[in-house]
This record gives C-alpha cells, structure tokens and sequence, in this order.
C-alpha cells in the first residue's frame, strides 16, 4: 500500500523548528532595548505587506520565521522592553514561556475535571499556594469548605462573574430567570478602572445603573459619600448589590479603604469585590500587604500575574469565599456534559465558575513561574522594582521644575511640569517619538499627568536612570521653567 499523504508537520521537523522559534524568541528577549518602545508603524502599513489572499500551497518554515522579522517585528510595540513604562506592565518570563508552551503542546480544553483531572487540580492547588503568599484570607482557600480560587483570562472578566453573582445573590437568581428590572444598582470610585462601566452592560444592569463614588485628596473612595448613595438608593426603590473596592487603581495606584466599605457592605447585606488587578502582587511582600487591610471581609478578590509577577498574558487570579453563588449563577448542564465525576460532586468543574466553557491549561505557566523564582525571587523583584520607582520620585521631587501628582505607592510615580497641559502633551509625545522610553498619561484633578510605571521584568537602575535624563533633556528644549 503506498503511503497516505500528510500536510501535517513531522516530529522531527517540529523538533527542528521549534528550536529555531526558540532560538528566535531568546534572541528577541536579549536584543528588545535596542528597538524604539513605541511602534512607529502607520495605520495599514503592516497588512499592506502581506499578501491579498492566502496561499494556495503551503510555504516553507523558514519563510515564515523570515517574514516573522521582516513584517510582523516592526509592527510591535515593545511590551517586554526595560524601557517600557506606560499603562502597567504586562512581563514574561522564561519559565513562563516554556509553561505557556507546554500548555499548548497539550492542548488541553479544561472545561470539566474529567476532561483533564491535572488541569483542574494544578489550578485549584496553585491558587491554593497564592493564597498564603499574597497574605489573603484562608476563607479564598480550596479547603477552607466555601471558598477557592480559579483563573480568568483577566480581571474584566473576573469583575464581571463577581458582578453577575452578586445581582443573583440579590435577587436570589430571579434576574436569571427572568432577566434585569432596571431596579439593580452597583458601586465604584470615579477612578475604578473602566472594565466596570463594561461589565454593567454586559450584566445588563445597565451603565446607567452604576453610581461612581467621589475620592478624597488621595483618590481613594469616600465611604461616607457610599453610604449616602446606597440610602438615597434604596429610597429610591433601587435594589443595591455589589461595591468594587480597587487596591491599586489604574490612574494613580490609590487604594480604597477596604475595611471602611466592607463595614458599609455588611450592614447593607452588599457583595463586596477587590480589585487588585495590579497592586496585588506586591503583597507578595510582608511589608507592603497593608493594601490589603479589610480584605478579609470581601465576597471575591482579583489579581494579575500577567502584569507584575512574570507570568506571561493572559492569566488572572480569581477567589470567591462561597463558591456556591458562582456555581448556582453560571451553572447549566446539557446531556453532553453530563459524566460521572461531575455527578458524585467530588470535583470542581470550572465551567461552571467563568462565562466561557472552554478554558485553556494556563495554570502550567503560572506553577512554572512561582517553582522557578520561589517566594524569594518574586519579593527580590518586586522590592526592587518599588525601590526604583521610589528613587525615580525622589528625584522628581528634586526638580524644581516638575511636581508629584499623587501619592507615590509602590511602583508608579505619577508626576508634571508645572508649566501646564500642553507642555506635558509636549513632553510625552516627543519622548514616545524618541522610541528611548515609553509613558502613558491620565488626568488626576483635571490636569495632564505623566504615569512612569516600573515593572518590566528586566528594568534595572540604568534604565530608570536613563529614562529620567532622557526626560530632563527634553523638558530643556521646552524650556520649561
């Protein structure tokens, strides 16, 4: 018999290649500083370089590892640079790479336990290791008999299932049944991250239906400005049900009083979700988990080690402390689903805790990580890069010419020149243009503020250093004064 044709890729040619897709990454990852951070491609400039239509015979590898370099590269804005400080970082590492490429070498789809026992377990077991470490309540644990944590793809998404469990909570899962009344009210600060306004329509609670609480001088929540809404709320005929308290907001890192807004949520019977998307890693650390004051009241909490802790986008922790509001509200189980370990109940079957069915193996990077630094070599990074954020303000502070625009925690310094608007815009665009560093901006009591946000995985003290005398030099050609 002759033998049977096959496009598919060989093992020895997979063994071949993925060496050279290695190689190619490892390359990248030792040269990333030597490219400007901000890519300075023009709108169509990249699809104007591929082909009309796809090909009709399959080309060879090494073509496309080529046009990889030629096409795709100068398309990217450099996320892993050291040099990148905008947003809030998004860091890989080695080890999550390699756990990254595991997990798609398996090609698990971990919807239900008995579609892959470890893919469960690991996640469960993992998010049971993390609770401890960042200094959370034991009642997030697996074990604990209510509680556990899952991964999300991202803390939007993580809000929008605490969301969606608290509206069934409040109206004891008649809102499934039945749909939204427009009657269901939720709580944020006017500096939670914008995700929440998305998860009211995706709720369909409605944007309207979201109040956003005043901050004080630090931009943190005002408790006493809650309690007053939820009143006026529930006079109004309204049916409250979740407060979103952020530890570490996107504007300027401000954390929200947490035991205060737990006490408003207690007396009001309101579930309570922490956002710590980007603060939270740093409570990896003793001496800076009072961000996480009162957290010990809250209904659910998120963190992601996508951003600070070396573990490769997308992975988000999620922890509830009863599990059962998550279940009951995201739980639906055709016949094809149906299988005997889910019937005894003994095993967790994460479909049932997320919007999606399908979930991929992402715990593999995020075991890979944490076994590869230990507890020691995640705080040794996390120190340093909060030390070098802290020296960056100091000498912020020591320019006559600039300002701090806000508390300076942790690892983003939120700073101006005192010379307005427009020579702030001035100042990050030429910079950005430059390709040397890589800012982003928010607006903190109506000004222009420039965000430096250290927490790349190989920033270092030259890089900071480098990055204040590139913006000194370019604040003298403005002639700021």
């Amino acid at each position: 018999m002759s033998k049977a044709k096959s496009f598919h890729m060989s093992a020895e040619e997979f063994r071949r290649q993925g060496h050279a897709v290695v190689d190619w990454i490892a390359d990248y990852h030792s040269r990333v500083e030597e490219f400007p951070v901000l890519c300075r491609a023009k709108p169509g400039e990249i699809r104007g370089q591929l082909p009309a239509s796809a090909p009709q015979r399959g080309e060879s590898f090494e073509q496309i590892l080529g046009d990889l370099g030629r096409i795709i590269l100068p398309g990217i804005t450099h996320w892993q640079s050291p040099n990148f400080y905008a947003f809030f970082p998004s860091n890989a590492s080695g080890p999550a790479i390699l756990g990254d490429l595991v997990s798609s070498g398996l090609g698990v789809q971990g919807m239900l336990w008995s579609t892959s026992p470890a893919c469960t377990e690991l996640e469960t077991h993992v998010l049971d290791w993390l609770v401890p470490m960042l200094g959370l309540p034991e009642k997030f644990l697996s074990t604990s008999g209510t509680g556990g944590g899952m991964i999300q793809d991202t803390a939007s998404s993580a809000s929008l299932c605490a969301l969606v469990a608290a509206r069934e909570r409040a109206t004891e899962f008649a809102s499934n049944r039945k749909g939204c009344d427009g009657r269901l009210v939720a709580y944020c600060s006017t500096q939670t991250h914008s995700s929440i306004d998305k998860d009211m329509k995706i709720a369909g609670m409605g944007l309207e239906n979201l109040r956003h609480i005043d901050v004080d001088r630090n931009f943190s929540m005002r408790p006493e400005i809650l309690v007053r809404q939820i009143e006026n709320d529930l006079n109004a005929g309204f049916i409250p049900c979740l407060v979103c308290a952020t530890v570490g907001t996107t504007s300027s890192l401000a954390t929200d009083p947490v035991r205060e807004i737990a006490r408003v949520c207690r007396d009001h019977k309101l579930w309570l979700h922490v956002d710590a998307a980007m603060s939270g890693t740093a409570a990896l650390c003793p001496e800076f988990r009072s961000i996480h004051d009162g957290v010990e009241f809250a209904d659910s909490y998120t963190f992601n080690p996508h951003k600070w802790m070396f573990t490769n986008f997308d992975c988000n922790c999620f922890w509830v402390a009863d599990r059962k509001h998550l279940i009951q509200t995201f739980s639906i189980l055709p016949e094809y689903l149906r299988n005997q370990a889910t019937e005894s109940g003994a095993v967790i079957d994460y479909r049932d805790w997320q919007i999606p069915l399908g979930r991929r193996f992402r715990s593999l990077k995020l075991w890979f990580v944490i076994r590869h630094y230990g507890i020691e070599g995640l705080q040794h990074h996390i120190r340093e890069h909060v030390r070098l954020a802290q020296q960056f303000a100091g000498w912020v502070r020591e320019d006559s010419r600039f300002e701090i625009a806000a508390p300076t925690q942790l690892n983003l310094v939120c700073f101006r020149l005192r010379a307005g608007d427009d020579a702030n815009q001035h100042l990050m665009e030429q910079l950005n243009r430059s390709g040397d560093l890589y800012l982003t901006h928010t607006k903190l009591d109506g000004k222009f503020t420039l965000r430096l946000c250290v927490g790349q995985t190989n920033t270092q003290a030259r890089h900071v250093e480098r990055a204040w005398q590139r913006i000194r030099q370019e604040t003298e050609k403005l002639g700021a004064r």
